[in-house]
């Protein structure tokens, strides 16, 4: 699929990633691993490669960058646990395990045949560090330091029910579309928003933010 690493890789650089060739063909595996599996479990209504670059995989690379700006800021670096919440796919999860290999990512769905395909992703793209779990997030006994979600479920749900997986001075990391405040003011008093934060996808013409949060008591 040469046209589609020559897409791949002008996204890549215009969000200033520092990629291998390997990394590359990695998330071009995982393209090729969706579509196969999509064929038969239905994991995502996006079938077009073209549009799964754009709408999956670039989107998912373009939280790496603030991702690794906030760990820093935290004094932290890539060596921690990640909880990709409602992962589905596998986005952003599988991404940023090919993207941080030093980062244990557990992704969590409460569909078996999701979080079996992340599983499959694991073996088949060589990332140890990589976990499928099926189970409701609300029953996680593990903590972390970033919890993350992608079209999920609103604000309040998402920090609701993941509040037990976070670490104390963990962060909540939320995919969102357009800047969402109407679920920012939604938000129950013990979860703090403190950056929202634009995001621009190479490719795709539409309106994309962070939202991170974190519990207030810790908020100084």
């Amino acid at each position: 699929m040469p046209s589609l690493e020559v897409a791949l890789r002008h996204g890549v650089d215009a969000l200033e990633l520092d990629l291998s060739d390997a990394q590359i063909s990695a998330l071009l595996d995982y393209i090729a691993l969706i579509q196969k599996w999509t064929r038969v479990y239905n994991l995502t209504a996006v079938r077009d490669p073209e549009e799964m670059l754009t709408h999956h995989v670039l989107d998912s690379l373009a939280v790496v960058p603030p991702l690794r700006r906030q760990l820093h800021s935290m004094g932290l670096n890539e060596s921690i646990s990640l909880l990709d919440v409602g992962s589905g796919a596998g986005l952003p999860g599988v991404v940023l395990a090919i993207c941080c290999p030093a980062m244990v990512v557990h992704c969590v769905d409460t569909v078996a045949k999701k979080a079996a395909f992340i599983q499959q992703a694991a073996v088949s793209l060589k990332l140890p560090l990589l976990r499928g779990i099926h189970a409701r997030v609300e029953s996680l006994t593990e903590s972390y330091a970033v919890v993350t979600s992608r079209a999920f479920a609103s604000l309040a749900d998402f920090t609701v029910w993941s509040k037990g997986a976070l670490a104390d001075q963990g962060v909540w990391m939320a995919m969102k579309g357009k800047n969402p405040e109407a679920e920012v003011a939604q938000l129950p008093a013990e979860v703090a928003v403190f950056h929202v934060e634009p995001l621009v996808v190479p490719g795709l013409a539409a309106e994309r933010c962070l939202v991170w949060m974190r519990k207030a008591s810790k908020v100084a």
